[in-house]
């Protein structure tokens, strides 16, 4: 068996000598044991901290508790000590508890093996945080240092703590079991008192045993007296026996000892059983009495009952029929109201109430809201077709007034030419008047649609054909005053045709697109109001929350069956495509005024589209509700003419490029590439919002101006690169500022670049090999035969002999002045662009020195020992022409 670390000497001294550093005063170890300390994770110790100390249930960490005693003047103090191991394995304490403040002593549940308690103290600062498990090695260490702290308790305070989760018996008998005493010595408050000491296989301090020999003896008399000999079961059963035959003789012998007092019982019961029986014959001739007279009342009772069942149910039928006749009964001030009222303003109060009154009527005589005993009633049937005969007639009433009223109410507005634009005088249209007079009638409408929506068909179509007469003289005017006072005239747009300075753009002050922009301004904002009031108005079930303007918010609406346009029903897709068909009907024709605007501006600056589709393209991203759905169409059909326009005048664009492709010949710059960046340059004062129409167009016309470029300049190929080079400066030239802020022009501009150096690089190698011809195709030759031979071989060959070398060199260099002077001249031949000519030349003797350095570094390689002029010498001829 491994020995208990109660046995180690050296533990106990280590224990001393790390207590002795961090205190003044020494103090003895009674004992010492190395344990693991672990915190608990609930029960009577986790407290409010069982969820924190769950996170450490786990951790367990090697301790070792020293058990101390220090004196102190007369009386001798004990220490529960917590020691840990440092960094270099020296023990230092950790923590130290007074043994007076032990309260408890708890053996955990938890562990089945028992070797883990709990020692609880009350000065612990913080009683929310679970005190730490000890785990022993062996219940016997566990028991070792346990009564070890006990018998400190008992000696030096009187008592022992609370003991939970152990017999304090059992822990006796053990201590007696595994105990030589021996006695040590302990400081005591007079000096030593004598101290039990355990020592089983270990030096185990127990001071006394728990319970004393006189308290053993006392108890065991206790219990004695308790005995009650039933070791056996058949002398415990005669016992009883006998008991029981005592106890019944003792009764028998009782009841006789009575015998006169029972004959003077018997006595009395006789006379009482002779009353007994005359108060029966009594209760008999009581009870058939009894039941006649509740057989009397039953009668009575039933009778009461059924009168006054009959009283209540006469007072409910009368008071069912007083309801009854008030839903039969038709007010006489609706019914006035309903038959031949009049529809004027002033009256629309009580014709809105008799409506109310009239739909709650009939809606109360359906059969789904009446007792069907009354559905059959002849009285209620007759009543309900009076109520539909009223209703058709007041509905037919009310249909035929707003039929007439509407005409009339736009033909007041028509005869009066202050409501129209006159001449020098733009008027917007203005029907806020007109709304409001209609509005007197919405309520009403909504109980037309609820009583007979058959009835809204003719109402719709005559409310949007008076309207249309309106809105169409409106736009007519409007636009005929917007041309005939506009100051725009025809505007001089860029023309690809005609000599190269005619056609200078004009400035954009007075566009015709303003014009375009007054008349949308004007008119798309008030068809929007008008088909969102239609919606309202009419009685559309369609969703007209968005985009709907606040003019719109006052117009009243009903609950009930009358319903709310503004709530969307299983019928709104329905009646969406009919609103549709009435705005249609509504403002069918204004069309033309706008597309005569667009026509007109397009005739006086075709550059106008530009603006025109930017305004267009707005205001359909401004259009987001369904119900004015044919604004929509108008404005994209306004998109798609402008669009349309705009593509003829750019076709025509192409047209007059592609023409200069039938010309005979070409010097020079073409005309169309200066007057493209003049036409560019005004289409982009133009631009107001997307630029999707002007890149195409410039995509489209520089296409077709590149290409027919191209095939210009081969109508004279001898001259091809130099059409190209100086067109395409030109195109880089004029575009240069544009191209900084147009990506799509930008695209264009290093097309041109790239174009540009190509014709340069074919033009200058065509200008050198025509002086320098020999030089180089000797340089191809020696190239050529690289491919099959060696260098060493290649002056051997026929013609490549160092003779023939002398002969080229000297036939080429001979006269280098006049040779590179005959070539600038050459270049300087058919250009018309004199300001190209010197990065050309610039060019030329760049790519005649690079040609001539890969012809020495060939010759070098053949001919080593000849002597040829160098680069740098060739580079100072050049320079000094």
């Amino acid at each position: 068996m491994a020995r208990s670390s109660a046995d180690d000497m050296e533990l106990k001294r280590a224990c001393e000598a790390g207590i002795l550093s961090k205190e003044k005063a020494p103090e003895k170890v009674v004992m010492s044991m190395r344990v693991a300390k672990g915190r608990t994770s609930g029960g009577t110790w986790a407290g409010k901290a069982g969820k924190l100390a769950t996170r450490h249930s786990n951790m367990a960490k090697p301790r070792v508790l020293a058990v101390t005693t220090k004196p102190k003047g007369q009386k001798t103090k004990a220490f529960l000590r917590v020691l840990k191991y440092s960094n270099g394995g020296i023990l230092e304490p950790a923590k130290v508890y007074k043994i007076k403040h032990l309260h408890k002593v708890e053996v955990a549940s938890n562990d089945p093996s028992g070797c883990t308690f709990i020692l609880g103290f009350d000065n612990l600062r913080s009683q929310s945080v679970s005190p730490p498990q000890w785990t022993m090695r062996n219940k016997d260490d566990r028991n070792r240092l346990l009564m070890c702290v006990l018998n400190l308790c008992k000696e030096l305070l009187g008592g022992i703590p609370k003991v939970v989760g152990m017999d304090i018996v059992e822990m006796a008998i053990w201590a007696k079991e595994n105990t030589t005493t021996k006695v040590a010595q302990a400081a005591s408050g007079d000096g030593l008192f004598d101290s039990t000491v355990l020592e089983p296989d270990s030096q185990v301090a127990v001071e006394n045993d728990l319970v004393s020999q006189a308290e053993e003896e006392d108890i065991e008399a206790l219990l004695g007296t308790y005995v009650m000999a039933i070791g056996e079961a058949e002398a415990f059963s005669e016992r009883m026996k006998r008991e029981l035959v005592a106890l019944e003789s003792a009764n028998v012998y009782a009841l006789m000892e009575t015998e006169s007092v029972v004959e003077e019982v018997l006595q009395g019961l006789e006379v009482a059983t002779i009353c007994v029986e005359d108060m029966d014959e009594w209760l008999g001739i009581f009870n058939i009495k009894l039941r006649h007279m509740r057989e009397d009342i039953q009668s009575i009772e039933w009778r009461n009952n059924r009168l006054e069942m009959q009283s209540v149910s006469n007072v409910a039928l009368g008071e069912e029929l007083d309801r009854l006749l008030v839903l039969l009964q038709i007010p006489p001030e609706y019914e006035v109201s309903l038959t031949g009222g009049s529809f004027d303003e002033g009256n629309m109060v009580k014709n809105i109430e008799a409506c109310e009154w009239l739909t709650s009527a009939i809606k109360n005589l359906e059969g789904s809201n009446l007792d069907p005993c009354y559905a059959k009633l002849r009285a209620v049937r007759e009543k309900r077709a009076e109520f539909v005969l009223l209703k058709c007639t007041f509905v037919r009433r009310a249909s035929e007034f707003l039929r007439n009223y509407f005409p009339s109410l736009i033909d007041s507005m028509l005869n009066d030419k202050d409501n129209f634009t006159q001449k020098g005088l733009l008027q917007r249209p203005d029907h806020a008047d007109m709304r409001y007079k209609c509005r007197t009638y919405a309520r009403l409408l909504q109980f037309i649609k609820s009583l007979d929506k058959s009835c809204m068909i003719p109402l719709r179509k005559a409310y949007c054909h008076s309207l249309n007469l309106l809105i169409r003289r409106e736009a007519r005017e409007y636009s005929n005053e917007l041309r005939n006072s506009s100051k725009a005239s025809k505007s001089s747009t860029p023309s690809f045709e005609g000599p190269a300075g005619a056609n200078q753009p004009a400035g954009i002050a007075d566009s015709p697109a303003e014009a375009y922009s007054k008349m949308i301004t004007a008119f798309i904002p008030l068809l929007v109001d008008e088909s969102l009031f239609l919606a309202h108005f009419m009685c559309f079930e369609v969703p007209t929350s968005d985009g709907s303007d606040s003019d719109e918010d006052s117009t009243p609406k009903t609950s009930g069956s009358s319903g709310s346009s503004a709530k969307p029903s299983n019928n709104s897709s329905a009646d969406l495509g009919v609103l549709n068909e009435c705005l249609q009907e509504m403002l069918d024709g204004i069309q033309e005024d706008f597309y005569a605007i667009v026509d007109w501006a397009f005739k006086l600056d075709p550059l106008s589209c530009i603006p025109m589709h930017g305004i267009t393209d707005r205001y359909i991203a401004g259009q987001k509700t369904e119900v004015a759905g044919y604004v929509s169409v108008l404005l994209d059909d306004l998109e798609s003419r402008i669009t349309i326009l705009f593509s003829r005048f750019v076709d025509d664009a192409c047209f007059q490029v592609e023409k200069y492709e039938r010309n005979v010949k070409q010097v020079g710059v073409v005309p169309y590439i200066p007057r493209f960046s003049q036409l560019a340059a005004r289409m982009e004062q133009y631009i107001t919002g997307s630029r999707d129409l002007v890149d195409q167009a410039y995509t489209k016309i520089v296409t077709i101006m590149f290409v027919t470029l191209e095939k210009i300049a081969q109508v004279e190929p001898k001259y091809a690169d130099i059409v190209l080079l100086e067109n395409y400066a030109a195109f880089q030239h004029s575009l240069y500022d544009l191209a900084n802020v147009v990506p799509t022009l930008a695209k264009y501009y290093h097309q041109a670049s790239e174009a540009y150096e190509q014709a340069c690089s074919r033009h200058i190698n065509l200008v050198i090999y025509i002086h320098f011809e020999k030089l180089f195709q000797f340089a191809r030759k020696i190239e050529e035969q690289m491919y099959n031979m060696s260098p060493e071989e290649i002056a051997f060959q026929v013609g490549m002999s160092k003779v023939d070398f002398r002969k080229m060199l000297k036939s080429s260099l001979t006269g280098l002045d006049k040779t590179i002077t005959a070539m600038y001249r050459k270049l300087q031949k058919n250009m018309t662009a004199e300001e190209l000519l010197p990065s050309l030349w610039e060019k030329c003797k760049k790519e005649f020195l690079d040609k001539y350095t890969t012809f020495l570094k060939l010759i070098a390689k053949i001919y080593p020992n000849e002597t040829v002029t160098s680069v740098n010498e060739m580079r100072d001829i050049l320079a000094n022409l």
